[in-house]
């Protein structure tokens, strides 16, 4: 079917577009742009020779601009000049690739082809960061080989596969490392005897959590792994811990009397009339309230290489259980709704002394662990 006359002017609408698109980029000096463009649309329309002028024109002034660069990189004194110059051959390529794609544009054009330059610089950028990398590991410390470590990863995504570049990456990781280690629970203060709470796994659970959560430079050992690695120790954390203190359960008890009018007596005088007489009933309730409250206090302590104390925090975990039931004396029938929900509650008993521990190193635990890496992941 032919197409009518309103698709006709539709596509050629589209079509001007496109070109002017391209002129408008062109118009503003946006030649990589330009160039981009009016190669994409001269796939599809090879013929437009409006829009193979702006592509001429554009891709000319994209090359001097580029060029330009390079001589003026060339000629400077910067470290990173190479690597400059291999992003202005890396564009310069880009444009030679997207105007190939197009077999008939890419004969008349005749663009350059960069890549050998693309591997010359790509080369010399590498190397040069692996230079920056060799002079910062000269300053021997720690910050300075965290940015050599950087530097090198810059240099193997440069030249990937480089032995030399993936030995000294590991050689910066690991002097610029915090090799931390967790020291085990120290208890103080009264000690439940009769409780059996893993101190082993609170540890295990400690150290797995911050090896879970390290930062990049930054690593957690147990005391017996930091010394079958013969790891130097640059941090110990230190935790102390004031057993839970338990308190004694409190019954705290209250009374109040309630009352009520009730029938005590209907007399039917006839069949619409029934006189009916009032008593007051009375109850007596006595409320208990049983309540049993514990807290733990956990101290960590970070310590350098040379035993000085360098931060520390405070950790607490707290309890509180709480309970009422009710009895009642006098009348039944004084009580309401909601006083005998309450007197039909069974007397409870706080939960053991193992239970309530267990609740409060957990939360110690987890305010522990979150204080303990927030302080090493902000510092390294």
């Amino acid at each position: 079917m032919k197409p009518n006359f309103y698709s006709f002017i539709f596509l050629c609408t589209i079509f001007l577009f496109s070109c002017k698109s391209a002129e408008k980029l062109y118009n503003k000096g946006r030649y990589d742009e330009a160039v981009m463009l009016a190669a994409k649309k001269l796939q599809k329309k090879p013929g437009n020779a409006e829009l193979l002028n702006v592509l001429q024109d554009a891709y000319r002034f994209a090359v001097n601009g580029h060029e330009s660069n390079i001589r003026n990189l060339a000629n400077s004194n910067s470290d990173l000049r190479w690597e400059h110059i291999y992003s202005e051959y890396q564009q310069l390529q880009a444009l030679y690739e997207a105007i190939r794609r197009s077999p008939s544009v890419y004969d008349i054009v005749q663009p350059t082809d960069y890549s050998s330059y693309l591997a010359t610089y790509k080369e010399e950028a590498g190397n040069a960061r692996y230079e920056r990398g060799l002079e910062l590991m000269d300053q021997d410390n720690k910050q300075s080989y965290r940015q050599a470590y950087s530097e090198f990863q810059k240099a193997l995504a440069l030249k990937p596969g480089d032995l030399s570049i993936k030995q000294k990456m590991q050689e910066s990781y690991e002097n610029a490392v915090t090799n931390v280690v967790i020291q085990p629970l120290n208890r103080f203060g009264y000690q439940y005897t009769n409780y059996d709470f893993d101190y082993r796994n609170f540890n295990y659970e400690i150290l797995r959590y911050l090896n879970n959560n390290k930062g990049q430079f930054v690593r957690y050992y147990s005391p017996s792994e930091a010394r079958s690695g013969h790891l130097k120790t640059d941090n110990s954390v230190e935790m102390r811990f004031s057993d839970v203190n338990i308190g004694r359960y409190r019954d705290q008890r209250s009374t109040r009397e309630v009352s009520k009018q009730v029938v005590s007596k209907e007399i039917v005088i006839s069949k619409d009339s029934v006189v009916r007489e009032y008593t007051t009933v009375k109850a007596k309730i006595i409320t208990t309230i049983r309540t049993i409250n514990a807290d733990g206090l956990l101290q960590a302590t970070v310590r350098d290489y040379y035993d000085r104390r360098i931060w520390n925090d405070t950790y607490r975990g707290e309890y509180s259980w709480t309970y009422s039931f009710a009895t009642y004396t006098g009348d039944e029938r004084a009580l309401s709704d909601e006083d005998k929900k309450l007197i039909n509650q069974r007397e409870q008993w706080p939960p053991s002394n193992d239970e309530i521990i267990r609740i409060i190193m957990e939360e110690i635990q987890r305010k522990a662990q979150c204080g303990i890496s927030d302080y090493f992941n902000r510092v390294n």
